[in-house]
């Protein structure tokens, strides 16, 4: 599942309508549909929410013991820049549940942990931890605020963002523009249908190197419309598409 909120926390990337609602679904293989998610994106002059439900499906859903997520993202807005004051994440599978929340002192600029864990209702762990770093974005609004970030996408280039709640990254994530060198490659793997496109670095334990690669087309509407998560162990490549 936590791939699903890697590739879903990059979709929605930066609208200016006061509510949006976007669905996706997540495919791997002759394994077919894995996993769906629901993103909605709710803005006024000064305050945003954005909210991540995410749940496994068929026999992904029967391993994973139902596995669900759903990811919260709460701030305000500054020069059209949305500035995260709180972040959460809730899980649950099986007889297990968590709950974390970051909350984010942007004067002191210094990013709190509060994790709970449930099992079978009871609740076996409370802790308070405070960051090493400090980040105007957690990571769902980092990507809501790339088409900001990067006024250009024509021109290729590396950048590197600090986000709350990117632990494994050591609170920063990594995307890259491609060159026109490189264009062949997206679109042959995504579609040459988009008006945009990245890859995002995603370092996690599960990929084969030390660095995951996510291929993103953007729609002109500012909307991702697919996804490719690359170079998984055992598993190869996982697609993920707009439906709604």
């Amino acid at each position: 599942m936590r791939i699903l909120i890697i590739l879903f926390s990059m979709f929605i990337i930066n609208i200016e309508a006061k509510t949006i609602n976007v669905d996706y679904k997540v495919e791997f293989g002759i394994m077919g549909e894995i996993g769906v998610a629901h993103a909605k994106l709710t803005k006024s002059k000064t305050k945003y929410e954005i909210d991540i439900k995410l749940e496994t499906m068929g026999m992904t859903k029967v391993l994973s013991g139902d596995r669900r997520e759903e990811h919260i993202s709460k701030g305000h807005i500054e020069n059209g820049i949305l500035v995260s004051d709180m972040y959460q994440i809730i899980k649950s599978h099986g007889s297990k549940a968590s709950n974390r929340v970051y909350t984010i002192d942007h004067k002191r600029k210094i990013v709190t942990r509060k994790d709970k864990k449930w099992k079978r209702g009871k609740l076996y762990k409370n802790r308070k931890k405070v960051m090493k770093y400090y980040s105007k974005d957690d990571l769902l609004t980092l990507y809501f605020n790339l088409d900001k970030y990067i006024e250009d996408k024509n021109i290729g280039e590396d950048y590197h963002f600090s986000a709350v709640g990117a632990e494994i990254q050591n609170g920063f994530v990594d995307i890259h523009i491609p060159k026109p060198s490189e264009m062949r490659e997206y679109r042959e793997l995504l579609g040459d249908d988009g008006a945009w496109y990245a890859r995002a670095i995603v370092y996690q334990k599960i990929f084969s190197s030390s660095k995951g690669e996510l291929f993103l087309s953007i729609g002109d509407d500012g909307i991702a419309k697919k996804a490719v998560l690359k170079d998984l162990i055992l598993f190869g490549d996982i697609r993920a598409f707009r439906i709604k």
